[in-house]
């Protein structure tokens, strides 16, 4: 979502200035809207286009926008199945994106048996980005709330920033749910001719993949789910289980550095250096080792474990940041901590994709009171990690976020003639393994679970298993028995690449975003 910026703000067209298509209009096009493609800019093999859309699907002769979409063909047309369409995490991340990257996410089988496609949700990247000011957006206050007085400055602050980008989007920002997005996905199958969607969606685009299956089961091929969100949970539930995953995390990278000598606090005692170094935080003496100008908070330095903890291959470089952080001494090259505030200010406006979230989660905190209860609740499931920024930053960041939302969470309800398929590390610090077992729950006969027996965010390509077993039932709609799992496997470099086009983990854009 942070990628591209200067190419984001470009394709901004105020939503007020845009002609309201009547019904007679819309009718008049026909059941199928049309896609201009045209060979993608950043590869001549990849098709670009843009799908015009209602900004409302309530009130479709409101208004409309155009959706960025791709479209990368299959490799062999004489045994090409169908569409695979790609749901991206964030919220934020591109779909569009995805499909440009389709090669380096997917084995050859799938590539040439899918033409793979992708869309840009909703108020994200070439889909009319919902954007605010960037001043307002570094001003904003300390996700840890310390009194009432700081509860009710955050509402205010809330407040004023909903209303700055509300008026720099457009009708748009009341409207980029992702059960209108889901809607948006239904009217590109159509403009495809596809009766019916495959679909792969890994981290936040498991949201999208869900509520397709809920609203179109007769069009679903093959649905997975990989390293899935749960849209059944209150606000409580969701921060207990994100705090269980980042303690679940840490004490995994503690377990690594007990085993493995190539970790620079093996044979030391891994907590008592965490403790020390959350002490210091919480003193404001732990500087940045690359900026000592900048004192670390806890919540900083939190939010750079859960980062680093996205994947063990990153454990290493974690253990030389937490070295650099206790002896004051540089990190190497590439090694920073991930929760430094960013100071880059030179554009007016910055893309703020958390709205989405706001549309699609409804987690209330009442007052301070309710809030510290949070805190000392969470430090109790977590006693080294505290809690996971996580589950902090949807709760903070949507705090006055006015009733009724359009995607407020509740249970699954989906039919589909082929199970969906569900996949997910069991250590996985973002969308946690209890996620994955509660949406399979949800999805009853209509569902499937995949464990990943190992560590890390996004699923897919962690090892033959995982891979094959995915790639199966996306071509033969083969489902796993009930209760499979696929062993650990040390990370590769490829794994890791997949994680980082679909749901990456980057260093903080001015305010409090949060990549699922």
């Amino acid at each position: 979502m942070r990628r591209s910026a200067a190419l984001l703000l470009g394709l901004v067209t105020p939503l007020a200035l845009l002609t309201p298509v009547s019904a007679a209009t819309a009718q008049a096009a026909g059941p199928r809207p049309a896609i201009s493609w045209a060979p993608c800019p950043e590869d001549p093999a990849t098709e670009c286009g843009t799908l015009a859309v209602p900004i409302d699907w309530k009130r479709p002769s409101a208004g409309t926008f155009n959706v960025g979409v791709a479209r990368h063909k299959a490799t062999d047309p004489a045994a090409r199945i169908g569409t695979l369409a790609l749901g991206a995490g964030g919220p934020g991340e591109s779909g569009v994106e995805a499909v440009l990257a389709s090669p380096e996410i997917f084995s050859p089988e799938i590539l040439r048996r899918f033409d793979i496609v992708g869309l840009d949700p909703r108020g994200t990247n070439r889909s009319h980005p919902v954007v605010c000011s960037t001043d307002l957006m570094a001003q904003a206050p300390d996700p840890l709330l310390k009194s009432q007085a700081d509860f009710d400055r955050r509402l205010a602050y809330n407040e004023r920033l909903r209303a700055d980008c509300r008026a720099r989007t457009g009708p748009l920002f009341d409207h980029v749910d992702s059960l209108s997005t889901a809607a948006d996905l239904d009217a590109f199958r159509a403009a495809l001719g596809e009766e019916k969607l495959s679909f792969w969606g890994g981290s936040y685009g498991t949201l999208l993949g869900q509520q397709y299956a809920e609203r179109y089961p007769r069009r679903v091929r093959a649905f997975v789910l990989d390293s899935t969100m749960d849209h059944s949970l209150d606000t409580q539930s969701f921060m207990d289980t994100e705090t269980w995953g980042a303690q679940d995390a840490f004490n995994e990278f503690v377990a690594w550095c007990d085993r493995d000598s190539r970790c620079l606090q093996h044979g030391q005692d891994v907590k008592a250096l965490w403790k020390g170094l959350l002490t210091r935080a919480d003193r404001g003496e732990l500087p940045s080792p690359e900026q000592p100008d900048i004192k670390m908070t806890a919540f900083m330095l939190i939010d750079s474990a859960v980062g680093y903890f996205y994947t063990p291959a990153s454990w290493l470089p974690f253990s030389e940041l937490l070295a650099a952080f206790d002896s004051g001494g540089a990190t190497p090259q590439g090694v920073l901590p991930l929760g430094s505030p960013m100071t880059d200010r030179t554009e007016e406006v910055t893309p703020n994709p958390v709205q989405i979230t706001c549309e699609d989660f409804r987690l209330p905190v009442r007052d301070y009171r309710e809030y510290s209860a949070h805190l000392r609740r969470m430090a109790k499931i977590a006693p080294d990690m505290r809690y996971n920024t996580l589950s902090f930053l949807p709760v903070i960041s949507c705090l006055g976020q006015p009733d009724p939302i359009p995607n407020p969470q509740r249970h699954l309800r989906v039919r589909t003639d082929t199970p969906v398929l569900v996949v997910n590390s069991k250590h996985d610090p973002a969308t946690v393994y209890p996620w994955a077992q509660s949406t399979a729950r949800q999805l009853g006969r209509s569902g499937r679970l995949l464990t990943y027996e190992g560590w890390g965010h996004i699923a897919y390509r962690r090892g033959t298993c995982v891979t094959e077993t995915v790639d199966s039932y996306l071509i033969s709609q083969t489902l796993p028995a009930r209760g499979a799992s696929c062993p650990a496997v040390p990370s590769t470099d490829e794994a890791n690449r997949v994680q980082e086009l679909i749901a990456p983990r980057l260093p903080r854009t001015p305010g409090w975003t949060f990549p699922f």
